[in-house]
Order: C-alpha cells, then sequence, then structure tokens
C-alpha cells in the first residue's frame, strides 16, 4: 500500500508575532541557526518513509508561492489550496479524498508543518509501527508524546489495553489544571496529544461519512473534480460551506478502533518565544541571543534582534524581539498573551501589522 504524507500548513503562529504574520506565518521561519524553515524540516525527515511525489501541502490559498519557492521537489498539483480556514477536520477530508483520487487507497501520514523532532531515526521507527497499526482494519492512530513533565499546555490521551506496538485509545482530555497534569503524569496512562495522526485514507473517509456527512459530500465532490476545469469552482463552493472542526473533536472523540503508539523521539511543538532557548543553544546565563545585542547582567532572557542595536541591562526572564515595524517586550509568563496585542490591532484595524 502506498505510503502518503500530508502536511498541515495553513495556520497563522499567532504566538509567535510579530515575526510570524499573515503574509509569513511561523511554518515557513527559521528558527534554528542551520537555516532550514519549520516546513522543509517537517518534508526532509520524511525522505525514509515517502517519496516526494507522495508527499501533499495543504495550505491557505495565500501561500501557494512560498510553499513552492520554499518546497519546489514537491509536485505542483500536490499543494492543496484552502480557500478560506476551516480547522483541521475539513484540512484532512479534503486531502484524503484528493489522495483518493490517485490511488484507491493509501496510507496517509498526518502531520502538523511547524514541530521539531529531536531524534529522527527514531521518530523514523515511530511512524512506521503507526502505519503498521493503520493498515489493520480501520484503525485510526495517533501518536502521543510520552510526557516528561506536567505540562498544562497540551491536551493529553488517555490510553489502556496494549494492542502489540500499539495502545486502545479510553478517551481524548483537554488542557488540564496542573494538579491534574501531575495526576496524568503519575499515572503513566497518559500521552500528550501530539497531533500527528496515521490511518488509510478509506478509514478516515469512512469515519467522516458517519460523523461529518456534510463534510464527507463534500469532499467526494471536491475529489471528484480535481485534475479537471471544474476543479477551483467546485473547492471554492464545497470547502466554503464546510463547518470549522478540529479533527480531534469532529472524529477522534466520537470513532471506534483508536489507538496510540507512544513516541519519545525529542519532541517539540515550538508553540510559543519559549521555546528558542529550548531549540537553541543558550549562554551561561541561559539567554537565547540573536542578532546585534549587548546583554549586560541578564539571565534567562531571549532577544531576537533585527537591524538596529539590542541593549539589555539587568533584565531577567524576558522575551524582546524586534523587526523592522514592531517591538515587542514580553515577560515570560506572559507569551500566551500575545495573541492578545494581535487582536487589539485587528480592533484598530492596524492590520498591515498583523
Amino acid at each position: 500500500m502506498n505510503m502518503t504524507a500530508v502536511i498541515m500548513a495553513g495556520g497563522r503562529g499567532e504566538r509567535f508575532w510579530p515575526k510570524s504574520r499573515n503574509t509569513c506565518p511561523k511554518q515557513f521561519l527559521s528558527l534554528t541557526a542551520d537555516g532550514d524553515t519549520m516546513i522543509q524540516k517537517t518534508v526532509k525527515r520524511l525522505k525514509k518513509l515517502v517519496a516526494d511525489e507522495d508527499i501533499f501541502v495543504v495550505t491557505n490559498a495565500a501561500y501557494r508561492e512560498i510553499v513552492e519557492e520554499q518546497l519546489p521537489q514537491i509536485p505542483r498539483e500536490n499543494i492543496l489550496l484552502e480557500p478560506c480556514a476551516r480547522n483541521t477536520a475539513p484540512c484532512i477530508a479534503f486531502a484524503a479524498a484528493v489522495i483518493n483520487r490517485k490511488y484507491d487507497d493509501a496510507i496517509m501520514l498526518v502531520l502538523p508543518s511547524d514541530h521539531l523532532i529531536g531524534y529522527e531515526n527514531i521518530y523514523t521507527k515511530t511512524l512506521k509501527k503507526a502505519a503498521a497499526a493503520a493498515e489493520e482494519g480501520e484503525n485510526l492512530v495517533t501518536v502521543g508524546i510520552t510526557p516528561t513533565y506536567p505540562e498544562t499546555g497540551y491536551g493529553y490521551i488517555n490510553f489502556g489495553e496494549e494492542c502489540g506496538d500499539a495502545y486502545a485509545v479510553e478517551r481524548f482530555v483537554e488542557k488540564p489544571d496542573l494538579a491534574t497534569a501531575k495526576k496524568y503524569l503519575a499515572s503513566g496512562n497518559y500521552l500528550w496529544n501530539s497531533g500527528m495522526f496515521v490511518w488509510k485514507t478509506s478509514s478516515i473517509m469512512a469515519n467522516i461519512r458517519r460523523f461529518m456527512p456534510e463534510v464527507y459530500v463534500g469532499a467526494l465532490k471536491i475529489g471528484e473534480s480535481f485534475g479537471t476545469d471544474s476543479y477551483e469552482e467546485v473547492l471554492v463552493r464545497e470547502f466554503e460551506a464546510f463547518p470549522s472542526e478540529s479533527v480531534d473533536f469532529g472524529i477522534m472523540e466520537k470513532a471506534e478502533n483508536i489507538y496510540t503508539i507512544p513516541g519519545s523521539f525529542g519532541w517539540d511543538d515550538v508553540g510559543s518565544w519559549l521555546a528558542m532557548e529550548r531549540i537553541n543553544e543558550t549562554d551561561d546565563d541561559k539567554n537565547y541571543i540573536e542578532g546585534d545585542v549587548i546583554a549586560v547582567d541578564s539571565k534567562r532572557t531571549t532577544i531576537c534582534g533585527g537591524k538596529r542595536l539590542i541593549a539589555a541591562v539587568g533584565t531577567r526572564d524576558l522575551i524582546v524581539v524586534d523587526t523592522d515595524d514592531v517591538l515587542l517586550v514580553c515577560s515570560k509568563n506572559s507569551t500566551q498573551d500575545v495573541k492578545k496585542v494581535i487582536a487589539q490591532l485587528k480592533e484598530q484595524e492596524r492590520l498591515e501589522l498583523v
């Protein structure tokens, strides 16, 4: 059975503002010293699993050119352009329908475009195990991350009975408070929900048909029109009519035959500016410094400079990000609130800064 990969690349990356903008969100930025962008890294680590011609990128129509520029090895027809944002369930249904147009059935790896992986060989082995589990029946497989601390910013997967390399999923749970996260960690029966999924296209389409029938019908029409003169018209009409729904809520929390493969491969979802000190080298004072910066008596500070000199004196636990038109100064405890700045900019109709 053919192995395909679907890379979801339509997100806005708002917590990485002001570098992540509507015109160039986080997945298209380079956040590490090697210079590769997040989406380039995602594609590169698939080399041992999926041929370039079987990698599909689902992204916003506005990002066609940047995807083509950063991923010239991906066939142009495999860049699937969403006419509007409708969350992950319609995104996945769209991709599955197009893949079924090419193959009667195929294994489908569904991967976010903006995660980092520390141990790629282990990552590859884990996805191979997930693919093997997905080939059995109509199993829907998620890759869970073995938690190393009581994180309150992730959803969790509660797993039960062992089934070969996989475990039956008992339930998905939302982001917990700290006390609950500590209980999850101590129990040993919970994994972080990574947002990585593996299934046959036939399996996910059967579940979309059952739980989101209006999306199923629309996706079939899109798939049937793919490669024809009517494709663009059908895509816009059907996709815009889809509800905005996550695959977790729309499918995974309702379906049967849900399994998880635990993964320990140095995963980081790079969710906010706090990640910079995790994924890059820091100095002796735990500062991450990038650009023209003079730091005096500063500790645990992340500074991403632009064209001008930044002088930091006596700073503690700060995030400082400088761009041509915006300077962000943020306490590390408040990185999740960067979105509130964007909300205010939208209210003020200063959309050129969003």
